[in-house]
């Protein structure tokens, strides 16, 4: 018994039902207690283009082409950048092949694995790459003792992946101390669970929520709506998985008449174990924050309904969208920069991004998101600003696309924050080449350290800190740091590591007051008086406090 085209698709669409089904159990295998454990999530829309392609009866090779080329262009954060990746190498290992056996299928995984490899600059052991290396290994040494039964042969990759993921705790200290196996792993095993059930003649069905809804068959005329009259802009929905103060249910209706006030349209059920809400507001940051105190948030969705609506009005009677330009140059260089918070995408305007992407921490930008901003500039050379190390992936792979054919250019400055973003955009020079700039900006944001707050998302234990879910922390450099009940006292003890700092910019997030930002600024003066400071509003959700220190 072979595959063929057919059943790869097959494997493939079971394998994303598969990862979709147990992405919330994913995400919480993070770490860190930060708000940003959306590996799960990551991975499941990665992968979920998949299962709406419409595949046509043909050879192996074209059928895995679709995948990896969908796949690719849905990738978001470095887990889904891996997978993509992993995906590509095997449709390169199967190119040419109208079937393939146990023989060929080992090559495509090896393949696939050595992509994924030659895309992370220093691999760590212990992550999905350590599985997918490990995945590798068994199916080269085994191949030949199923030509014959590529269900046996791949209940043997699943055992493997199983005992290798199993043992990235002992790899990886951290997963170790927070005793969890590897998420992005852990998400993987998933998949190739799903493509042996497949296999079996057992696929995973699709899971029905709010994204997989039935489509209606009628087209709805939004051209005589106002956008305007939007009141609540934000549609946001959350799953909370409710601390231990608040389990059972009806135990958060304080959280609800909190919240109520602050939108429409609000659907609110108060389980024994989660929260699950959805709401209209203004303020989605401020709802989050709210949330927070009633325990983790397992996934999170905002979506800016007067810019769904002016898409949709824009588009008219047209069932499709319009297609990106991707042909037309207007400029010599354009800026594209991946941000959250009104206040902040304005910042980036007036310093000088012709394309803002919503994202960052729990909303990963795509590939394609990436892609679609680049062509908008209508720029030679474009300029990203991940502004996220989760991103920086995906905005590389942004770039292999762009070379392989196109008439732009695409240099992705790897900055990890806001800060970093402000200060590559500050160093930039009109007059310099692009290597020259690409040199100036990188040495610039390497310049400056970010300091951030949020809030603890569940209980924690690293690098010796006992952490609570719902306690501050204070992130430097995007290590934990501080905690503690009052935000303002952690920033103020993160500025003490920076005696000599000369600028120091704040942008103060969604849930934070103009009166609390002016107090802490006035208290930030006094620490450091002879440093110059702005504050700003930057308006992202989750994080308190976004600081610049040069």
């Amino acid at each position: 018994m072979v595959i063929d085209g057919e059943q790869f698709q097959k494997m493939c669409a079971s394998a994303a039902n598969s990862i979709d089904s147990q992405k919330t159990e994913i995400n919480n295998l993070n770490v860190f207690p930060v708000p940003d454990g959306d590996t799960g999530i990551n991975m499941s829309l990665t992968m979920k283009p998949v299962r709406k392609i419409h595949f046509a009866p043909g050879p192996l090779s074209e059928t895995a082409g679709k995948v990896a080329d969908s796949v690719l262009r849905s990738a978001r954060g470095n887990s889904g950048a891996i997978l993509s990746l992993f995906f590509r190498g095997m449709a390169k290992a199967f190119k040419g092949l109208d079937k393939a056996d146990s023989k060929d299928i080992a090559k495509a995984i090896r393949s696939g694995t050595n992509e994924a490899y030659r895309a992370v600059s220093a691999p760590t052991e212990g992550t999905i790459l350590t599985v997918m290396r490990g995945c590798a290994d068994v199916a080269e040494a085994e191949a030949e003792n199923y030509t014959d039964d590529p269900v046996a042969f791949f209940e043997l990759l699943v055992k493997n992946a199983e005992e290798v993921l199993n043992k990235t705790p002992e790899m990886l200290p951290v997963l170790k101390q927070a005793k969890v196996v590897d998420a992005g792993g852990s998400g993987f095993v998933a998949i190739l669970k799903g493509m042996l059930a497949s296999l079996r003649g057992q696929d995973v069905p699709e899971v029905a929520d709010s994204d997989s809804a039935g489509e209606s068959q009628n087209q709805a005329d939004f051209s005589e709506f106002n956008t305007e009259s939007i009141k609540f802009a934000y549609c946001t929905e959350c799953i909370v998985g409710k601390s231990k103060n608040f389990t059972g249910e009806g135990k958060a209706t304080t959280f609800r008449d909190t919240i109520a006030p602050w939108g429409d349209s609000m659907v609110f059920i108060d389980d024994e174990e989660i929260i699950k809400l959805h709401i209209h507001t203004n303020d989605p940051g401020r709802v989050l924050s709210e949330a927070l105190k009633y325990g983790a948030l397992e996934t999170v969705k905002i979506e800016n309904m007067r810019s769904q609506h002016s898409a949709l009005t824009d588009a008219g009677e047209a069932a499709a969208e319009e297609p990106v330009d991707t042909t037309t140059v207007e400029a010599p260089f354009g800026f594209v920069a991946v941000c959250l918070g009104e206040g902040t995408a304005n910042m980036f305007h007036d310093l000088g991004v012709n394309q803002i992407v919503t994202g960052g921490q729990t909303m990963n930008p795509s590939t394609d998101d990436i892609l679609n901003a680049v062509h908008r500039t209508k720029a030679e050379v474009v300029y990203v600003l991940p502004n996220n190390k989760n991103i920086i992936m995906v905005a590389n792979q942004a770039a292999e696309i762009i070379k392989e054919g196109g008439v732009r250019r695409l240099v992705v400055l790897e900055t990890r924050s806001v800060p970093e973003g402000m200060a590559a955009m500050l160093a930039f020079d009109e007059s310099a080449t692009p290597e020259e700039n690409a040199a100036a900006m990188t040495e610039a944001f390497g310049n400056v350290h970010t300091l951030s707050v949020t809030r603890a998302v569940k209980d924690a234990a690293i690098d010796g800190m006992s952490i609570k879910a719902g306690e501050y922390m204070g992130l430097c450099d995007r290590k934990i740091g501080y905690t503690g009940t009052g935000r303002r006292a952690i920033v103020l003890r993160m500025l003490e590591n920076f005696p000599d700092a000369s600028f120091v910019t704040v942008l103060y997030g969604a849930d934070v007051t103009e009166e609390a930002a002016n107090k802490l600024l006035a208290r930030m003066q006094e620490k450091l008086p002879d440093a110059e400071f702005a504050m700003i509003k930057g308006g992202q959700p989750l994080y308190d406090y976004v600081i610049s220190v040069e």
